[in-house]
């Protein structure tokens, strides 16, 4: 599929049934699977044949989504997990462990902030956040001998910030250590981190990849470009024998374009088990199979509402890469062209209080801890999903107290602005 485009790649990427076999991917609801000798199967758990015997680490319908996901990122390898927050931990976690240190934008969605400060923290991990506006110099400054990973969202949530993937993946190199983008919100569609020297892409599926709110997932995705045997000191799990897998060294025996994702799935997803249902994948798909038509949509309606809301006299301040004003305009048109997605985020004169009121008000946008599927919904994330974060975090992440985080659906342009508007005169 390497040489078709990436709407064909949406439909017809990592699934190619034979002769008399289901058109659409099969959902493998099963548990185990049956061999005819104990030889067999050690083969499997030697990793010297690929195949399944336990669905905790693979599954044939997960692993045909996320050759999918692979195709559509442009990435040699990847894997399923049960959420976003799964595919972020165990893609950090794969390389990091007690004593290590990880750079990160300090610009992210609350939940992620919270897993890489608080409770990697009890594991040992430390990290240190920088702007997502810092100097080379500045960004620079950031590192320290432990370090072993930067991360960073594509576009992030709520802020609407855009990362300079390129400026961030400089950094990573220069210290030896790759660069994780969490890739959710702009999709593969309108963003491709890995051509732009991101090495491992993750998603929250949940999203816009599933489209309609119906299943929580997860994916990481390698690009197969970073050589870890170079950094062979800073990469242990993945560069010296792993005894708990007889003694593999991952790095050696799959090389670049498979040590990640082998490691990932032999060993993190073998002990904690964060696995995504194959009827969550089956319905993965369906989602992906139109996420090149969606997502045009989801940008238009966006665009629309943005400029309604920069021109109107309640509204102190609107965050959308699409604007012309917005501070992260000229990065956006660099690293997404065509648009990155649907969410919008702003904040009205009165604060929280003025917030509060405009969305009791709304009809056709929910108040729900969602975002980016077929239906328009909103939030306040300081009182949602960033309450577990100090005023100083807040301002640092550029989620200001007042600010109203509104996804917009696949709905009429014209209705939702009509629903904005008699919403914004409650206010």
């Amino acid at each position: 599929m390497s040489d078709h485009k990436i709407s064909t790649k949406c439909v017809q990427a990592g699934y190619t049934p034979g002769n008399g076999e289901p058109r659409q991917i099969p959902i493998i609801q099963s548990t185990t699977f049956k061999y005819a000798t104990g030889e067999d199967m050690g083969k499997l758990f030697d990793l010297e044949a690929s195949g399944y015997f336990y669905s905790r680490l693979q599954n044939p319908t997960n692993d045909a989504v996320a050759a999918k996901i692979a195709a559509l990122e442009g990435g040699k390898a990847a894997m399923l997990t049960s959420s976003g927050q799964a595919a972020n931990f165990l893609a950090l976690f794969n390389i990091c462990e007690c004593g290590s240190h990880i750079v990160s934008s300090s610009s992210i969605y609350g939940g992620t902030f919270n897993l890489i400060s608080v409770t990697m923290a009890k594991m040992g991990v430390e990290v240190t956040f920088v702007s997502p506006d810092a100097s080379e110099e500045e960004l620079s400054a950031a590192f320290r001998e432990n370090t072993r990973a930067v991360f960073g969202e594509s576009i992030a949530n709520p802020a609407l910030t855009v990362l300079d993937i390129e400026k961030f993946a400089r950094a990573a190199h220069a210290h030896g250590v790759p660069l994780i983008v969490d890739n959710t919100f702009p999709t593969p569609i309108n963003c491709r981190p890995i051509e732009w020297g991101a090495d491992i892409v993750t998603h929250s599926t949940t999203k816009y990849m599933d489209g309609h709110g119906a299943a929580i997932g997860g994916a990481i995705v390698d690009g197969g470009n970073f050589d870890w045997m170079a950094y062979a000191d800073k990469f242990p799990g993945l560069c010296t024998p792993d005894e708990s897998y007889h003694g593999v060294t991952y790095a050696e025996k799959f090389g670049k374009e498979g040590a990640f994702i082998t490691k990932c799935t032999s060993q993190l997803m073998r002990d904690l088990g964060c696995v995504q249902a194959p009827q969550n994948a089956f319905y993965l798909n369906l989602g992906l199979e139109s996420l090149h038509v969606r997502m045009p949509r989801h940008v238009e309606n966006g665009q629309a509402v943005a400029e309604f809301l920069e021109g109107h006299p309640k509204v102190a301040f609107v965050n959308y890469p699409g604007l012309p004003s917005d501070k992260y305009h000229a990065l956006a048109m660099k690293y997404m062209p065509k648009g990155g997605c649907g969410v919008v985020s702003f904040e009205l004169k009165g604060g929280r209080e003025a917030a509060e009121r405009f969305m009791k008000k709304l009809k056709l946008a929910a108040i729900e801890t969602h975002v980016a599927d077929a239906r328009t919904c909103c939030l306040n994330p300081a009182s949602t999903t960033h309450r577990q974060m100090t005023e100083q975090q807040l301002k640092e992440a550029g989620v200001p107290a007042g600010l109203v985080r509104i996804s917009c659906g696949l709905e009429d342009k014209e209705d939702l602005i009509a629903d904005l508007a008699q919403a914004l005169e409650a206010v």
